[in-house]
């Protein structure tokens, strides 16, 4: 599956928009990792342990966006979007969207 920023893909032309798909994910820190990274903010330095946590997220939720274009029958996902925002004290959700299409040379 073809997942872009862009709202159209080089080379090819959309032939049908199927909708907006979109995954997400609400990921709690783990307290080994939070200890970690709450002495790494005291000393300074950059946060692994969060950053492995992020990405783990947005693979997750890129993962079951595209699932979700391809029960649709898309191509590819086009004017893809990241969000992220804070649900409670020591949780985050990550959430991506974008438009499910069909492409035709």
């Amino acid at each position: 599956m073809l997942i872009v920023t862009t709202e159209t893909v080089a080379g090819m032309e959309v032939k049908e928009a199927l909708g907006v798909v979109k995954g997400n994910t609400v990921r709690a820190k783990h307290l080994g990792k939070d200890i970690a990274g709450g002495l790494r903010g005291l000393v300074g330095g950059k946060m692994k342990e969060y950053e492995e946590m992020f990405l783990e997220a947005r693979e997750y939720a890129e993962k079951e966006m595209s699932e979700a274009a391809e029960k649709l029958g898309a191509d590819a996902v086009v004017g893809v979007r990241y969000t992220s925002s804070s649900i409670m004290n020591g949780t985050s959700e990550v959430m991506v969207y974008g438009t499910a299409v069909t492409l035709q040379k």
